[in-house]
């Protein structure tokens, strides 16, 4: 992640964003379980998405030196095994990255057979994406993209996966003084009802489905003894 999104993440809006964000995940952790979790990107740091892992061992992968991180690499072609993760968080990590297809392939590799995804992002029909397109050099800064749920669900399926309902949120303008207290409630509460698609940004889950092969067992021919053409009728007991 670019030093200036790790400096807009220490603003007051930026750490709106991700209180809410980290209520929002841990939620969605509540129901991930298994040995390992991945987070891709240091959006929010080590600590305030894999504190709420249930795994047995949570880890960091960043595409640059930050701190918590166990590794550093490239996201795009990571050093894991092939089947080993069971939960995968991606925190605005498409948004950042080169080639967000070439990393869900990747994701879709290392994750074990019914491994699960998170993914979080900005709604390009939101407030954050209209004040990204009025501010220069992005918003947050380094944005590179911003994709919809129904895209990253289409993207998802085409790399084999299950891909759950969006969760939405951030219904208030991204203004520090409209996303705290009363008011920033109020807007949840009214975009929820009113303008429920129009949200600034989303968490999606998704499964990776594993195809099993079933063997079709060829049905054995019944063998019947035949006299004059008629099947022999079984004999009663005496």
């Amino acid at each position: 992640m670019l030093p200036a999104v790790n400096e807009w993440l220490a603003t007051p809006l930026g750490r709106m964003l991700l209180a809410q964000e980290r209520a929002i995940v841990a939620a969605a952790l509540e129901r991930a379980f298994g040995i390992y979790c991945v987070q891709l990107g240091d959006w929010g740091g080590a600590g305030e998405f894999l504190a709420a892992a249930r795994t047995r061992r949570q880890a960091l992968l960043a595409s640059a030196p930050a701190p918590g991180a166990a590794l550093v690499c490239e996201l795009t072609s990571l050093p894991l095994q092939t089947d080993s993760v069971d939960v995968l968080l991606l925190p605005h990590t498409l948004e950042f990255v080169d080639d967000p297809h070439e990393l869900l392939r990747e994701a879709g590799r290392v994750l074990n057979g019914e491994g699960e995804l998170i993914a979080l992002a900005f709604e390009p029909l939101g407030g954050w994406s209209l004040r990204d397109a009025l501010t220069r050099g992005g918003f947050p800064p380094g944005l590179r993209r911003l994709v919809s749920a129904r895209r990253l669900t289409d993207w998802l399926r085409l790399v084999g996966f299950e891909v759950g309902r969006a969760e939405r949120y951030q219904y208030a303008p991204p203004l520090a003084g409209l996303q705290a207290g009363r008011a920033g409630a109020l807007f949840e509460r009214l975009g929820r009802k009113a303008w429920p698609r129009l949200s600034g940004a989303y968490l999606l889950r998704a499964r990776k489905r594993v195809y099993t092969m079933t063997p079709v067992r060829t049905r054995q021919r019944l063998r019947t003894a035949v006299i004059g053409g008629l099947v022999e009728p079984a004999r009663r007991a005496s």
